[in-house]
């Protein structure tokens, strides 16, 4: 019987590498960071971490996981509820949700399953969520796992999703919940968070937003986008990631007012089913968190960054995506186009990856560029020559 599964595996792969979908994995042999060494080529620059404050390979953060390791051990080894939980735990989930400006905190395996626990858990049969249509894959599975009435609206669409509530409430939803990425990763755009708590006080919803690209850097503190937008006092959940800008190693959280985190931690599969984040990740990331406080310097350096880079690559001609996060997409719109510059530019040892339809609409194919504060102004006027020679090698 696998012979003819195998046949159709085969088949399914060869027609995704057919389609030009295949995706190839790149072996690094370092820590991830700035600069990384690739089998076969040796140092390269990265471009493609989402390594935002340069934390993953901070000293001081591995030295806390390192700590961690020693003090704490490896890993739980089974669920909280069952064989207990570590002081550690409790520190993180208290000092993000104080760090968030929320009442409490929950801690999971990843954010893709804070995102996957939320939803059922909190909606049923008679209630609404409307997504931004743009929204990550993990909101959208979990999402699809609750029985909630779904509504979807246009990529931050304050008129369509409007319109979207007025027919939640016309069709009799009890509860309704907004839901949207802070920052969309593929456009570095930001979700208008201001306005949708506007709408939100307007017609008696819930806002949630998975912030995995802005807790850290994004506003004043760091604290991501409802300070960015100035509205911390107006949201109800959040979800995030440890993997990104906080040390980017893994975990997720969902931090939101001491009921919801209640019950969460009662029904939400993820977190009830799944061994919680090892003890040396969560001794890095309080860390992380503590330089997020401590060292403002890492945000005002990526700002500068990305501000550079930015406008160096638009004086060179390049079309860019308009915005100021440091998610700086280069446009090319032809597929074709975008993987070969991709593969031009990190022939000249800058780490970069195209992306194309399905990962963005058609005719919008892009290499997008990750901005860390990591980064010396020596390595991004590497990187902006590089871009401009592989240019001109395909005019």
């Amino acid at each position: 019987m696998y012979g003819n599964f195998k046949e159709h595996l085969r088949a399914e792969l060869q027609g995704i590498r057919d389609a030009g979908l295949y995706k190839d994995e790149t072996e690094f042999t370092s820590a991830q960071g700035a600069h990384v060494a690739i089998a076969g080529q040796g140092n390269v620059l990265n471009l493609c971490a989402n390594n935002y404050l340069g934390l993953a390979e901070h000293p001081e953060v591995k030295a806390a996981a390192a700590k961690g390791l020693e003090e704490w051990g490896y890993g739980m080894a089974s669920v909280r509820f069952i064989c207990g939980t570590q002081r550690l735990h409790k520190d993180l989930e208290h000092a993000l949700a104080r760090f968030l400006g929320l009442e409490d905190c929950i801690l999971y395996p990843s954010g893709f399953d804070a995102n996957g626990g939320l939803f059922e858990t909190l909606l049923g049969a008679e209630d609404a969520v409307i997504s931004d249509a743009l929204n990550h894959a993990s909101i959208i599975d979990g999402v699809r796992l609750c029985k909630a009435q779904r509504y979807r609206y246009a990529n931050n669409d304050m008129e369509d999703l409007e319109a979207q509530l007025q027919a939640a409430d016309a069709a009799g939803a009890r509860f309704k919940l907004i839901t949207t990425d802070g920052v969309f990763s593929m456009d570095g755009s930001i979700a208008k968070l201001d306005r949708i708590c506007d709408l939100a006080d307007h017609y008696g919803a819930l806002v949630h937003f998975d912030d995995c690209h802005a807790t850290g850097f994004l506003g004043e503190g760091g604290r991501g986008t409802h300070e960015y937008h100035h509205c911390m006092d107006r949201v109800d959940i959040i979800t995030g990631t440890l993997g990104k800008a906080l040390g980017g190693a893994s975990g997720g959280f969902t931090a939101a007012s001491s009921e919801v985190v209640a019950l969460l931690r009662q029904r939400s599969r993820p977190y009830l089913f799944s061994n919680t984040v090892a003890p040396p990740v969560v001794a890095g990331a309080l860390r992380a968190l503590e330089l997020v406080d401590t060292q403002p310097e890492l945000r005002t350096a990526l700002q500068k960054n990305s501000a550079y880079f930015r406008e160096a690559l638009e004086a060179e001609g390049f079309e860019l995506l308009p915005g100021d996060h440091p998610i700086i997409p280069v446009m090319l719109h032809d597929a074709n186009r975008a993987a070969e510059m991709a593969a031009r530019i990190r022939a000249q040892g800058v780490h970069v990856v195209a992306f194309s339809f399905p990962v963005v609409p058609k005719g919008q194919a892009r290499i997008r560029t990750q901005m860390s504060a990591a980064l010396s102004q020596e390595d991004l006027d590497r990187a902006i020559a590089a871009f401009v020679s592989a240019r001109e090698a395909i005019a």
